[in-house]
C-alpha cells in the first residue's frame, strides 16, 4: 500500500472533492462539514464538467443539489484550472502520513478485512470506499457491514444483505482484474456465541468478521465461552476487536471486556481464526499484552481499519506501527496476502 501523491492543478471538481474528504476523514474532522462535501460530490457526480464551468460562469452552480458556498468555490476553483485552497489547507494539515513507524509493513498490506459502507453505519456509498481503496494500492477489501441485530447501527437482515451481494457482484465486474470487493459481514456474536445471521447466508460470503458489541460486562466466565463459541463456529474467520475497549474519542472510554485470553486465543489458533488489530485511534485493540500473548501462542492476525469512511482506511498505518513495534512476522498477517490466498484460507 501507499500514500497517494498530492494532487496538483489541474484537477477535477470531483477529484477534489473526493481527496478533501479523504483528508478530512482521515484526519477524524467534524462529520457535518464532510457530509456537505459528500452531498456535492452526489450532486455533480453525473453533470458534465463543461456544464459545471458553464454554472461556474454564469453563477448558477449553488442550484445544484448539494452546492453550498465552499463546495462552490472549490468547483469554480478546480474548473478554472486552480488548486482548489481548500484542498492546499487540507493537505496542509492532514496530509502527512499519520505515523512514521511501521512503513515497511503498511507496504506489504494488500487488503483490509473489516471495513463499512453506508449500507449499515459507514458513511459513504460503497463504490466510493472501493475508489479510496485503490487509490491507496488496495488490491482487496472485504465489505463487513453490520448485521441485523445491531440495529442502532442499521444492521442489515437478510433481504438487505442478499441485496448487497448482488451490488458487489456489479462493482466487481465494472472492476475486472483491478481490484477484487470481497463479500464479508461483522457478524455480532450472540450471548450463546451463537452468529447473527442465518447460515445459509453465510455461506455465501468471502469472509466473516465476528465481533462483541453488547453485554460488554460480562464476568469472564461468561465472556470466555461466549467467544471460543464464537471462534468454534466453522464459519467465522476473523475475532475483530476482541475487548471492546475505547481509550479515547467522542463516545468517550470504556475498559476491555474480561476473558481468558489464552483460552479465547488458543481457540483461535485451532481453528485457524485470526486475530485483529483493529487500527482505529480509539480502539487500540487489542492492548499490546493481548497483541503479544497471540503472537506466542502462534495466532494468525489482520490489520485492519474499520473504516467508516474512505480516509479512515489509511488508519492501517497506525495498526502498521503496533504490529512492527510488538515483532508480528508480516507472513502470519492475513492482510499481507493475495485476495486468493485469503479466500482459499476463509473457505479452508
Amino acid at each position: 500500500m501507499e500514500q497517494p501523491t498530492p494532487p496538483q492543478a489541474p484537477i477535477s471538481p470531483l477529484d477534489a472533492l473526493r481527496r478533501i474528504c479523504f483528508l478530512l476523514e482521515r484526519g477524524r474532522e467534524s462529520s457535518y462539514r464532510i457530509d456537505a462535501f459528500r452531498k456535492a460530490i452526489d450532486g455533480i457526480t453525473l453533470v458534465p464538467e463543461a456544464e459545471l464551468r458553464e454554472r461556474v460562469e454564469t453563477g448558477t452552480l449553488k442550484q445544484l443539489k448539494g452546492i453550498g458556498d465552499s463546495s462552490a468555490a472549490i468547483i469554480g476553483q478546480a474548473v478554472r484550472g486552480v488548486l482548489p485552497a481548500y484542498l492546499v489547507s487540507a493537505e496542509e494539515k492532514h496530509g502527512e502520513p499519520l505515523t512514521r513507524d511501521g512503513a515497511e509493513l503498511y507496504a506489504a498490506l494488500r487488503g483490509d478485512l473489516h471495513a463499512h459502507s453506508n449500507w449499515s453505519d459507514g458513511g459513504s456509498p460503497i463504490e466510493e470506499m472501493v475508489l479510496a481503496a485503490v487509490d491507496l494500492g488496495q488490491e482487496w477489501m472485504a465489505l463487513t457491514d453490520h448485521s441485523p441485530r445491531l440495529t442502532v447501527a442499521n444492521g442489515l437482515s437478510r433481504e438487505r444483505l442478499t441485496e448487497q451481494l448482488e451490488r458487489v457482484e456489479a462493482i466487481n465486474a465494472s472492476l475486472g482484474a483491478a481490484f477484487t470487493l470481497l463479500k464479508g459481514i461483522e457478524v455480532d456474536i450472540h450471548l450463546d456465541g451463537s452468529l447473527d445471521q442465518d447460515d445459509d447466508m453465510l455461506d455465501q460470503l468471502d469472509v466473516v468478521t465476528a465481533s462483541i458489541h453488547s453485554k460488554l460486562r460480562q464476568p469472564s466466565f461468561e465472556m470466555t465461552p461466549r467467544m471460543v463459541a464464537a471462534v468454534r463456529n466453522p464459519h467465522t474467520n476473523v475475532l475483530a476487536h476482541c475487548t471492546g475497549q475505547l481509550v479515547t474519542g467522542g463516545r468517550g472510554k470504556r475498559p476491555p471486556s474480561q476473558f481468558d485470553a489464552e483460552k479465547v486465543f488458543r481457540a483461535c489458533l485451532e481453528n485457524d481464526v485470526a486475530v485483529e488489530i483493529n487500527s482505529r485511534p480509539e480502539r487500540c485493540d487489542p492492548p499490546d499484552e493481548l497483541i503479544e500473548l497471540a503472537r506466542d501462542l502462534g495466532c494468525l492476525f489482520t490489520i485492519d481499519s474499520d473504516a467508516h469512511a474512505p480516509g479512515q482506511l489509511d488508519m492501517k498505518s497506525l495498526g502498521c506501527e503496533r504490529a512492527e513495534r510488538l515483532g508480528i512476522p508480516a507472513e502470519r498477517i492475513v492482510t499481507t496476502w493475495s485476495v486468493d490466498e485469503v479466500r482459499a484460507w476463509a473457505k479452508g
